[in-house]
């Protein structure tokens, strides 16, 4: 390892040599003239066009190819979620999951190619829950938006840049107390409500600074509380079981809660030394309690005739009529599950300004833990004393994008479910994750005088980082009975479904409690072990050159990362501690990879007039492997009583990253405060797709007992290195102030992403979570006291992947989002906002896309409806007061 070290740090000083003589050798692009020092305009508005015209001149001012979110004030997104904000920016698009932007895309790439970082620096972050992928992105739903002042989203790169993002590099910014008024803050005191769950949530966050008189220490402490309950209903197709059709009224209801505290202090004794530290704090509380009721469309569940009046092209009922005198029993569970998710920052900075030269250092520790505490099952079907009563009989029609179901009432009570009912015992699994990285950065800014060159900038980095996956299941007491009272697990109502049908409210903390009850000790799973140690070295060199009319940047940044991953391995000998384990090693092996590569970069602009920018961009970015690629073994469906539910994940620690070779060519036309006219072309060629391969009915060592005639029978997915794709595409973008208090702010984005269709189980030669088209537009108005704005966001289809998860590959239909934000400045220091969120409550619809030769489950294929849920329109009422 030290050896290692020796080589990095000689190829360290390599790469700064290579980059200097570059410099050295370039051609003059102007006669001598002393760099020009990139002065910021000071804009004076406030409200929206002040948030406008701050974010526009990022983009103006940057070397990069870079779009920005600012603050409207302190503690004031432009958006009541970040994810949301974040979507209003040019070529971004947003998923939304649980009621709160998720994953982000930029220019129809892969969410997973899409870096955030706090500051400069990643955040730790986990899945709160067992069937979420374990991926780098950032957990959005973590930051209160009145913690941020501002964020960044870098489109191309550069060599300062940490490395990680092909799609584009998102900068989350927080202020700091020398940069503001002593004694300055905000308090905000908000309620939302949701038109699906009904009830009035709380938000509440504040944010105070002080300084001393010398302004050389200052203090800035913020925080932020939430408690909302999400409700989503809708319809899910579950096609699988047994190889019968059914359809699945549902709903997911979750009690969010988010606590996050923020701290950062600032030392500056003089005007060459600065020193700095930042501590932040978050907890995400996530417990949930899932909803579903099985309507059989073909044979009652093998009983009878057939009801079934259309079959698809994947033998799968589409139309089917059960008639009063046969109707049909249903069976209806309840998933509790228990999660949390937190997430703690401790960093240290320092900055030395001396003749000619700017040191910089950061050293920091991001950690994070989360995941299922807990997961409990219950169960009804024909089998016991009551809930037989329960039949369906109607009409479902899954022809179009959503299914219609149509027939009786199926609402129910708590005296029509079974007097007891069991536990499903082999549903009770803890599943904690834990997420680490240390980081150390050194950056050293060099004052140039050599013909057009003005600045040179170079710094190392060196990161640890250990990502961690557990899994612990229960073994039951045999002594105990499995026998619990119905009515003392439920409490209250809820909704079921799209048609809103009447079911008792399972209660989540007493079925946690009746399960864990039977439960004499959790025994330790060895296929669900995984732990990934990652050790990333990165050096860059970077110039900054100007001219007459002329400014950009140029340099190179090198990448080497050791990969070390830890698990169990199948070596088909028996256990007799737990079921799970049977066929899997006692002792944990490792496997080890790594790789290595130089990602050069260059932008230049050219101000063709003093309004008028033509700017290109060249370089090379890299997306590294996700964790869950990285695991020697994921497994789901085993051992339980669900026959071909078997399916087994083996990761890769030799995966190299994705890599993109990129180009940006743009002109921007800024006339007036806050007017713009800009059209980017852009497109990325990228390698080394990571893909699953995937084997069906594989015989891998490991048995499920569990079932009725035991079987070694697996779905098998490989992850490999595999093709390439190209996104190709185009940005539009107008901004607009009418000088009257009216004005317009519009993008659009077309980005063709093709990816080779024989790396995905699907066959669909389509990036993941890409659309085609997408676009904003914003109409506002403001003046002194009041300002109103109506924003609509709209993007077209796109696929979603989830390897190794049940609800595996299908295609959201296109959504759009219309929202609006009314506000009142009662006076200069008080005002009361009022945000409506999807106005048209636009529907949440994912089916499938699938051939009918492809890989994927007859449940995604032909067009079937596979997800949908209703769409929910929430309001926000608050008061913002600040000093």
């Amino acid at each position: 390892m030290q050896h290692n070290k020796i080589n990095k740090c000689a190829l360290a000083v390599k790469l700064s040599l290579l980059v200097g003589s570059a410099a050295l050798s370039m051609p003059a692009l102007a006669a001598d003239e002393a760099a020009k020092e990139q002065q910021v305009e000071v804009i004076q508005v406030r409200g929206i066009q002040r948030s406008l015209s701050e974010s526009m001149n990022t983009k103006r001012f940057s070397d990069s190819v870079v779009d920005a979110v600012s603050a409207v004030d302190i503690g004031q997104l432009p958006d009541p979620d970040v994810g949301q904000a974040l979507a209003r920016v040019p070529g971004v698009t947003v998923s939304r999951a649980f009621g709160q932007g998720s994953s982000v895309t930029i220019r129809g790439s892969d969410p997973l190619m899409t870096l955030t970082t706090l500051n400069g620096q990643n955040v730790a972050s986990t899945g709160w829950y067992d069937q979420m992928n374990i991926d780098r992105s950032f957990n959005y739903a973590l930051l209160p938006p009145e913690l941020i002042g501002g964020m960044d989203v870098y489109k191309s790169t550069q060599a300062n840049l940490v490395e990680g993002g092909i799609g584009g590099t998102v900068i989350v910014k927080t202020r700091k107390p020398l940069d503001m008024f002593a004694n300055t803050g905000v308090v905000s005191v908000k309620g939302e409500y949701g038109s699906i769950n009904e009830n009035i949530a709380p938000e509440i966050s504040g944010l105070y600074s002080w300084k001393n008189a010398d302004e050389t220490f200052g203090v800035l402490v913020s925080g932020a509380y939430v408690d909302r309950e999400y409700l989503r209903r809708g319809t899910e197709a579950d096609l699988d079981w047994g190889g019968r059709s059914s359809i699945q009224p549902s709903s997911f209801l979750q009690e969010q809660t988010r606590e996050a505290l923020d701290l950062t202090l600032q030392y500056r004794p003089n005007d060459k030394l600065e020193l700095g530290a930042h501590i932040m704090t978050l907890e995400l509380g996530a417990d949930s309690l899932g909803a579903n009721m099985y309507i059989n469309t073909d044979t009652d569940w093998g009983d009878g005739p057939s009801n079934c009046q259309k079959f698809n092209a994947a033998g799968v009922c589409v139309i089917s009529d059960t008639p009063d005198s046969r109707a049909s029993k249903v069976f209806f569970q309840n998933w509790a599950r228990l999660g949390k998710m937190t997430s703690d920052t401790f960093e240290f900075n320092a900055k030395y300004i001396g003749d000619g030269y700017t040191l910089t250092g950061i050293a920091g520790t991001t950690e994070a833990k989360g995941g299922t505490e807990m997961t409990a099952n219950f169960g009804y079907g024909w089998w016991g004393d009551k809930f037989h009563q329960v039949q369906w009989a109607g009409k479902v029609d899954a022809t179009g994008k959503q299914i219609d179901i149509n027939g009786r009432d199926m609402s129910f009570g708590i005296d029509q479910l079974d007097t007891n009912v069991e536990t499903a015992q082999w549903t009770g699994t803890k599943g904690p994750n834990s997420d680490k990285e240390n980081y150390l950065q050194l950056d050293l800014a060099l004052d140039l005088d050599h013909s057009v060159l003005n600045k040179f900038e170079t710094g190392v980095r060196y990161t640890t980082h250990t990502f961690e996956r557990k899994e612990y299941r229960a073994i039951y007491d045999q002594t105990k009975t499995n026998s619990f009272k119905s009515t003392d697990l439920y409490k209250g109502t809820m909704d079921l479904g799209y048609a809103g049908y009447t079911i008792p409210k399972g209660d989540v903390d007493a079925m946690i409690n009746a399960t864990n009850s039977l439960v004499s000790k959790f025994g330790y799973s060895r296929p669900g072990y995984g732990k990934i140690e990652e050790d990333n070295f990165s050096l860059y060199g970077m110039f900054s050159f100007a001219g007459d009319g002329f400014r950009g940047n140029f340099g190179a940044r090198y990448i080497s990362t050791d990969v070390t991953s830890s698990g169990h391995v199948i070596d088909g000998i028996s256990s007799d501690d737990l079921g799970v384990n049977t066929g899997w090693s006692a002792n944990v092996q490792q496997v080890k990879g790594s790789y290595n590569d130089i990602l050069p970069s260059f932008n230049i602009l050219f101000d063709l007039s003093s309004e008028v920018i033509l700017r290109f961009s060249a370089g090379q970015a890299i997306t590294r492997p996700t964790y869950d690629t990285l695991f020697t073994a994921s497994i789901s469906g085993y051992p339980d009583d669900r026959r071909g539910n078997e399916q087994i994940t083996f990761g890769n620690p030799n995966l190299k990253p994705m890599k993109s070779s990129q180009a940006d060519l743009s002109l921007e036309y800024y006339y007036g405060a806050s007017n713009l006219l800009s059209a980017t072309l852009f497109v990325k060629d990228i390698s080394n797709f990571i893909v699953a391969n995937t084997l069906f009915d594989q015989q891998v060592g490991a048995i499920n007992n569990d079932l009725e005639v035991p079987a070694d029978n697996w779905t098998v997915n490989n992850y490999v290195n595999a093709g390439g794709g190209t996104i190709e595409g185009v940005e539009l973008q107008l901004n607009h102030n009418f000088d009257n208090g009216f004005g317009i702010a519009t993008n659009y984005t077309f980005a063709e992403a093709k990816a080779p269709g024989e790396v995905y189980t699907d066959r669909l030669s389509v990036f993941t979570e890409s659309s085609k088209h997408s676009g904003n537009f914003v109409a506002y108005w403001e003046n002194v006291d009041y300002s109103a704005r109506l924003a609509y966001n709209w993007r077209s289809k796109y696929m979603v992947r989830e390897y190794g998860k049940y609800y595996g590959n299908r295609m959201h239909d296109d959504y759009g989002s219309l929202d609006l934000t009314l506000g009142w400045n009662i006076t200069d220091y008080a005002r009361v906002r009022l945000e409506v969120v999807n106005l048209l409550a636009e529907d949440d619809v994912q089916y499938g896309a699938a051939g009918v030769n492809s890989d994927v489950k007859p449940a995604l294929k032909d067009g079937f409806p596979a997800w949908s849920f209703k769409g929910e329109t929430t309001y926000k009422l608050g008061l913002n007061y600040s000093f």
